[in-house]
Parts: structure tokens; sequence; C-alpha cells
């Protein structure tokens, strides 16, 4: 695995919905993946985000602060089988979302059986119980995906201090 790199990375937020609210990783998942997403535009990535059944869940939060994206709705737990999901050639993917141990592990699974390198940071997923959090963060690292956090992650993708990017994406981050 290496370090992610601007012009290879692709940023995948999955079902951060109003459904999942009540969860009590709700605010810190939500927080994680808006920063992500903030960091991704700073940075010109491509961005796909992916609604599970929005009819019945809702969509997408608003403090994750979708702006020119369109999510991408589904009823496949994967966002990777989902209608309209497209990494465009990019050989790196952040996966940041809901929930931990189903959507985002399953999206994670076939993005690594497609020979994708994935980043998922720690703390921009989550799942209604803490123990499926682990278990999903603890699966897919054995499966080869790497888990650093939101902060480092950004970092990896700006390279070095002292550019106009850098000082964006470091009000985000503190």
């Amino acid at each position: 695995m290496s370090m992610l790199v601007r012009d290879r990375a692709a940023l995948v937020v999955v079902d951060v919905q109003d459904a999942f609210r009540p969860y009590d990783a709700f605010a810190v998942v939500a927080e994680g993946c808006a920063k992500l997403l903030q960091g991704a535009r700073i940075l010109e990535l491509p961005r796909l985000v992916s609604e599970q059944y929005p009819k019945g869940l809702g969509h997408t939060a608003a403090e994750v602060g979708l702006e020119e994206e369109s999510p991408i709705e589904k009823t496949v737990f994967s966002a990777a089988r989902a209608d309209g999901f497209d990494l465009s050639g990019r050989e790196q993917a952040i996966v940041c979302g809901i929930e931990t141990h189903v959507c985002v592990s399953q999206t994670v699974h076939d993005l690594l059986e497609e020979g994708i390198e994935v980043h998922v940071p720690a703390d921009a997923v989550g799942s209604r119980q803490r123990l499926d959090d682990e278990r999903g963060l603890d699966r897919m690292e054995r499966a080869g995906a790497v888990v650093p956090t939101v902060e480092a992650a950004l970092f990896e993708l700006l390279e070095r201090a002292g550019t106009p990017e850098f000082r964006a994406v470091q009000k985000l981050i503190l």
C-alpha cells in the first residue's frame, strides 16, 4: 500500500443519511465526512456520494455539506455496485460513511477486488453498534484496506505545507 496521491485518489461518501442520526457515532462520522468532502473539493478530487434507499432513509445529512455533488441512489449495499458509480480511472479511493460493517465494508471489499487501493479513515465511519464498527474496520484492514484518520488522509493528499491548498485544508482540521 502506498500513501494517498492527489491525482490517483477519489472520495466515496457512503450513506450518511438522516435516518442514521440517532446513532452515537453519527455526529463524528458526519463531521469527518464533511471535512473529507471539503478537502476533496479544495484538492479537486472526484467525489461520489451514495444514498441507500432515500425514500425510506432520507437524504444525505445537511451537515455533510453537499454542494455540486449529486447522490447516487441505491438499494444494493455496496456503492460500487450501484448504477452510476464510476471512479473515472482512479487507482485509490477514500471511503467514508455509514454503516462500517455493511455498506462501507461491502463497498471497500468490492473496490479492493477491482484492484483499487482503499483508505478508510477510522474517524469518518460508524455503525449503530460499536462492536459492528470495530469488527468492520478490522475486517477491511485484514482484507488490505489502509485505516488512517481524516487528518492523516488529507495531509497525505497535500504532500507539503505552504501552498494555498494547505492553508485551506488546515482551516478544516483546526
